[in-house]
């Protein structure tokens, strides 16, 4: 397991995932936001009508329970949410250099 940092326009969190997850990071992110949430029967909870077109709601905790339901046997957990940390500018010393993914 190694630590990621993810985000949705908000503060960054800290998530321990498998190493496939953390060493694919950008990989595994964009399959769930622009395939998964759009095309899976699973996912049709996070779709939103908005207009004409269909949209998605959704946050990086909802990325976690993605992987913990339908990808990984091994668990991906939360370790730390960063109070007032925005982006990778302001990252404390021990977490710099981590993969970063902002949905």
């Amino acid at each position: 397991m190694k630590y990621v940092l993810l985000s949705a326009d908000g503060e960054i969190s800290v998530f321990s995932v498998p190493d496939k997850v953390a060493n694919n990071l950008q990989k595994y992110c964009l399959e769930f936001c622009c395939n998964w949430l759009y095309q899976s029967p699973e996912a049709a909870k996070f779709r939103v009508q908005m207009g004409d077109t269909v949209g998605v709601c959704y946050d990086e905790k909802d990325f976690i329970d993605y992987l913990n339901q339908y990808i990984c046997d091994e668990q991906s957990t939360l370790i730390a949410t960063l109070t007032d940390v925005y982006g990778e500018e302001n990252l404390p010393k021990e977490y710099i250099g981590l993969p970063y993914f902002n949905f």
